[in-house]
């Protein structure tokens, strides 16, 4: 007789980080950590370190649309987090994979916006996530520049301005919203989170720490790794949000380059 399967399979689509703190290495990091199978498609290679990014290199479509078709064909997932996309093509090719095989969730980190300002995505790209790939999700967690971008508005600079944004994020489709709220001053980092119904304040404290490489990344991967587990959305995010709070405090614990370093995922192990 078959065991039923105990552990839940995960899958980012995302780019490469060699330094390790970001992108498909903070996802399969996260996935681990937090007690889940990790699967990965690749959707761009990056030359980076702790202090920046020298070069991107895109994968073609076509061959994102191999890797997701060929994984698809024979693991079944659970859980998936979608993270940056930078072309229409792109979003086209994601979303088409998974409205095949969907899976029970789709976690989406819209990055767009680097942490210097810096816009990573073009204007056809803002729109195909907007249109393809948030009505497709049941998570979006945008922070407030990406949201900005997302809505075509100002950034919020006050927890009155991230309430006013509620209609017009419940508008763009997505099963629920978490605005995240580490950009606002002061020693909290309140995030917010929307469904079709309410909206709920998820109080943090700010960890004063300079490890912040990948913060958004793994906390979008924390998230699906708790759903996959069967958590309900809101439980997933505070569970998810605790976790991360632990392992920016542990930073300190890593010696990694010399910039703006990686949080420690692995703090509950190591």
């Amino acid at each position: 007789m078959t065991q039923p399967r105990s552990i839940p399979n995960t899958l980012t689509i995302a780019g490469s980080d060699p330094s390790g703190g970001a992108g498909i290495q903070a996802d399969l990091k996260a996935f681990s950590a937090l007690g889940t199978y990790a699967t990965s498609v690749i959707t761009a290679l990056t030359a980076q370190n702790t202090r920046g990014v020298t070069g991107v290199h895109p994968v073609p479509a076509a061959f994102i649309e191999r890797q997701l078709e060929t994984l698809l064909d024979d693991v079944a997932i659970d859980a998936v987090k979608i993270g940056m996309v930078a072309s229409r093509e792109v979003a086209e090719t994601i979303r088409a994979a998974l409205e095949r095989r969907r899976p029970r969730w789709i976690v989406l980190d819209p990055v767009m916006v680097a942490k210097s300002g810096d816009v990573l995505v073009d204007d056809a790209g803002i729109a195909a996530v907007r249109e393809h790939l948030v009505p497709l999700s049941d998570l979006i967690t945008p922070n407030l520049p990406e949201a900005a971008v997302l809505l075509e508005r100002p950034a919020p600079r006050d927890r009155a301005a991230m309430e006013a944004l509620v209609p017009a994020l419940r508008d763009l489709g997505a099963g629920a919203t978490l605005l995240k709220g580490g950009h606002l001053p002061g020693g909290e980092c309140p995030d917010l989170l929307i469904t079709a119904t309410e909206a709920t304040w998820l109080e943090g404290r700010r960890v004063d720490t300079a490890n912040l490489h990948g913060t958004g990344c793994t906390l979008s991967s924390a998230i699906a790794a708790r759903l996959a587990h069967g958590d309900a959305p809101p439980d997933a995010v505070a569970a998810a949000k605790a976790w991360l709070e632990a392992a920016l405090a542990a930073s300190t614990r890593l010696d990694v380059g010399q910039g703006q370093g990686p949080v420690h995922h692995f703090h509950a192990w190591w």
